[in-house]
């Protein structure tokens, strides 16, 4: 999978984005012209992000990212994109921390001009830690880097999760309190089911995503701890680094309110997942590097809080992660590029992992 072609993400024309991203910045810059338009390398598999310069009299030429909401004809990831929250979610995370997140400028919920909403912000530019190939394999500026500089850059990207969860106040983001009856991670859990849901409608279940819900259920922490703005996507691959200083934080379409271990599993497990299939393709990876163990003393350390349940959250961000998985597998059956095995659960590509976690033989 790490070495297949990149799966399709949309079915967009980029130059005929191009000509309507003119045609709109026009009206709200007269005179300006959008140059060097292009989809970055890395662009997600959910939103869109397109890249492009300005160039105007005031002020002169000026770098911008814009993220477009997911085409619809392209076998969406998410049900929903809805970008006016993801942009007032950066507008408070801006306001009430120090999180390089970059500068929010126009918002366009009006899907005529591009075909879908859209914001602007301001580009930074830096370089990201890849997931195709993962930073993990061998060949990339992170696995190149020194012990000393994988460990600064480390421990700045959990600083990141601990400033967020400490600096917002909750009250000022109960917008992204998920629907629902009981406690935040209860609404979470319960939010993940339905998106389960939507993934199967019509398709092949998959057993073990169902087994590991009921494992959830077994294992449910007695105490739920405290509801913090969750980044929803909190990862490495979602900062742009300065050398191994984060200069900005990207992908904020998952945050939620949310425990603070919610974040720290996805953190945990998500490494774990480029790291376990790099050494299935007999490289070593990165062993030494955003260790669980490590994860939760530098947070406990940053924020006086010892993350607790870990075991289950770490299971719960495997599992949510699988659905993702399975969407992109149904999406990438939908355009003809795989054919749904027997087992689904093939079709999820660290169901090792995950059915491990499940018999709790993993850790």
């Amino acid at each position: 999978m790490a070495t297949a072609p990149r799966p399709r993400t949309s079915t967009r024309d980029p130059e005929e984005l191009a000509r309507r991203l003119t045609a709109w910045l026009g009206v709200r810059l007269p005179g300006a012209k959008a140059t060097g338009v292009r989809v970055p390398e890395s662009n997600g598999m959910s939103s869109e992000t397109l890249l492009f310069d300005v160039e105007h009299p005031e002020p002169p030429l000026r770098a911008y990212a814009l993220r477009l909401a997911a085409d619809p004809a392209a076998y969406t990831i998410f049900p929903v994109y809805d970008l006016p929250r993801q942009h007032r979610t950066m507008r408070l995370v801006a306001e009430h921390t120090d999180l390089p997140v970059p500068r929010v400028l126009w918002l366009e919920e009006d899907p005529g001009p591009l075909g879908a909403p859209f914001f602007v912000m301001e580009r930074v530019e830096g370089r990201v830690p890849p997931d195709v190939m993962p930073y993990t394999y061998e060949g990339n500026w992170l696995h190149s880097a020194s012990d000393a500089e994988r460990a600064h850059l480390e421990e700045a990207s959990i600083g990141l999760i601990a400033r967020l969860h400490d600096q917002v106040p909750v009250g000022e983001a109960a917008f992204l309190a998920l629907p629902g009856e009981g406690s935040a991670l209860r609404r979470h859990v319960t939010a993940q089911r339905s998106y389960y849901e939507w993934v199967v409608d019509g398709l092949p279940r998959s057993p073990l995503i169902e087994s590991a819900f009921e494992r959830l259920e077994e294992r449910w922490p007695a105490d739920a701890g405290e509801t913090v703005l969750n980044w929803g996507d909190a990862r490495i691959g979602n900062v742009i680094y300065d050398g191994f200083e984060p200069a900005a934080v990207l992908d904020w379409e998952m945050a939620a309110l949310a425990p603070r271990e919610v974040d720290l599993g996805w953190m945990v497990y998500l490494h774990r997942f480029f790291q376990d299939l790099t050494v299935g393709f007999g490289q070593p990876g990165l062993p030494e590097f955003l260790k669980r163990e490590r994860i939760e003393e530098s947070y406990a350390r940053l924020t006086g809080h010892t993350p607790r349940s870990m075991d289950f959250h770490t299971l719960y961000a495997a599992l949510r992660h699988a659905i993702v998985m399975l969407r992109v597998a149904y999406r990438q059956v939908h355009f003809g590029e795989a054919a749904v095995p027997e087992d689904p659960d093939t079709l999820i590509l660290h169901h090792a992992s995950l059915a491990a976690m499940v018999q709790g033989s993993y850790w």
